[in-house]
């Protein structure tokens, strides 16, 4: 096979930048792909948080100027190359628009900022601009969401009849349908293409606003969304196509699932460097341990032959939280302990710190965002909890099996895909599913898992089963590989 030339555009990359899912996949996937002998330049924002924590990036002579409406910006740009797995990345430049608190919403309000489409227009422009002048020539433009929906747009565009990308091939991948980029239909001259772009129903527009996803859906060679089971369900209904299932099942043909990868080196019980005790498949001395080590931070009794619940996410109902909300009571009733950790809607905050004072010694709310916690609690928990309403992919489930950490979880996306419901006549199973959204099937979920974790032996067995599943990222590697060779079988 031919070694190719991958550009990986996104707007958040661990250890850089980080708000969720995406920043962990765009920080191992190019480096996976590099290892496998491709060439991969991987692009993001030079945020306040890179300037940082990361000081000594080299930067570049280049700089380039962008009107934005009908005001100018300079873009500047820095390099870091990572020798250990031949990773090179480069970040797009500009204090006015980057150096924030955070990367997208103003934390005070909790809002959008105003000027995002002007941020990301001034990304994506400065990203095509620098590959360009630098002369990187590039097989795949590989774009993450709808901060980088201009590339494959642009492509397709602006620069078709451009000889530097002829042969080139664009795949845009969709990690949550639920954020589209979208705009007032005014804005759409900041994007710089013609009014003509903008037509009724055309790639741009969606019900009289301006859509930067539902370009990229258009535009792109090849669409890829996080999971199978999630491709398939973003164009069957609204609930998960948020408005766009149409347009999707209009390139049905082209849109595929790759179920994201485990970054097994950080997340497994037998090399975690952030928790105090490590285990392996035959010997859960050391799981055993971190449950100690977990109840004792969060100020519980220790009842050991009890199960203790543990919880990461953001505080918001796209995680189950109504449902959770309209249960409490009833699943504190059961023999269990139950440790929470994440942020989000302040009516979850409220709620939640109300049951850590009414039950003390049975349910602990963290609401930070702690890393070495969020390990603690994968390899200390019996049981974690993931109740999505949906769920592109996720990550937590799939460390959860790794650690031993039965989990609990509604039957969509890549929690279908990766959790199989435990069989009482067979033995077989990974964990517990429920498919109705209701709090009725969550809690009778509950009691169900509840009452197999006193039948020792069972769990034992649903806890081996789950961490010898695989899922490691050079399977998904290999799979985004075929999706590249699709992209350019269609454009040479």
């Amino acid at each position: 096979m031919d070694k190719l030339k991958i550009a990986f555009i996104t707007p958040e990359a661990v250890p850089f930048a980080k708000t969720g899912g995406l920043a962990d996949i765009s920080g191992v996937l190019p480096g996976v792909l590099s290892q496998m002998g491709h060439t991969v330049r991987l692009f993001m924002p030079y945020y306040k948080q890179v300037r940082e924590n990361f000081p000594n990036l080299k930067s570049l002579d280049e700089n380039y100027e962008y009107l934005i409406g009908d005001k100018s910006h300079k873009a500047q740009f820095y390099f870091l190359r990572d020798d250990d797995i031949g990773l090179e990345v480069y970040f797009v430049g500009n204090s006015h628009f980057y150096h924030r608190d955070e990367l997208y919403r103003d934390s005070a309000s909790g809002k959008d900022y105003n000027d995002n489409l002007d941020r990301f227009v001034f990304f994506c422009k400065a990203v095509l601009d620098l590959i360009q002048k630098r002369n990187l020539k590039t097989d795949i433009y590989h774009a993450n969401d709808w901060q980088t929906a201009l590339i494959p747009s642009y492509i397709k565009t602006k620069y078709r009849d451009d000889s530097f990308y002829a042969g080139a091939a664009t795949v845009f991948t969709i990690h949550n349908m639920a954020y589209q980029g979208l705009f007032p239909a005014e804005d759409f001259d900041k994007v710089s293409l013609e009014k003509s772009y903008f037509a009724p129903e055309g790639p741009f527009e969606f019900w009289g606003k301006l859509n930067l996803m539902k370009s990229a859906i258009s535009y792109a060679d090849i669409i890829s969304t996080v999971s199978p089971t999630y491709a398939g369900e973003i164009q069957e209904s609204s609930e998960y196509g948020m408005g766009l299932e149409g347009v999707l099942k209009g390139r049905a043909g082209d849109l595929y699932g790759v179920l994201n990868g485990v970054d097994y080196s950080a997340w497994s019980p037998e090399k975690d460097r952030l928790v105090p005790h490590r285990y392996f498949i035959k010997n859960f001395s050391g799981k055993k341990k971190n449950k100690l080590e977990l109840l004792h931070r969060a100020g519980f009794p220790v009842r050991m032959e009890h199960p203790l619940i543990g919880m990461i996410s953001r505080l918001d109902n796209q995680k189950g939280f109504d449902l959770i909300r309209d249960i409490m009571d009833e699943i504190l009733k059961f023999d269990l302990q139950f440790v929470l950790l994440g942020t989000g809607a302040p009516e979850y905050h409220r709620i939640f710190e109300d049951y850590g004072r009414k039950f003390p010694d049975k349910f602990k709310p963290f609401l930070t965002f702690d890393n070495r916690l969020a390990h603690l609690i994968e390899a200390g928990s019996d049981i974690f909890l993931m109740p999505s309403r949906y769920e592109p992919c996720g990550l937590n489930q799939m460390y959860s099996l790794k650690y031993g950490t039965v989990p609990i979880v509604r039957k969509t996306g890549g929690l279908a895909d990766t959790v199989d419901d435990f069989n009482e006549n067979t033995l077989e199973g990974t964990g517990f599913v429920f498919k109705e959204y209701t709090s009725e099937a969550l809690l009778e979920t509950i009691k169900r898992a509840v009452r197999i974790f006193g039948r020792r032996r069972v769990w034992y067995k649903i806890m081996k089963q789950g961490m010898l599943r695989d899922y490691s990222w050079e399977n998904s590697a290999g799979q985004y590989i075929e999706l590249y060779q699709k992209a350019l079988n269609k454009v040479r």
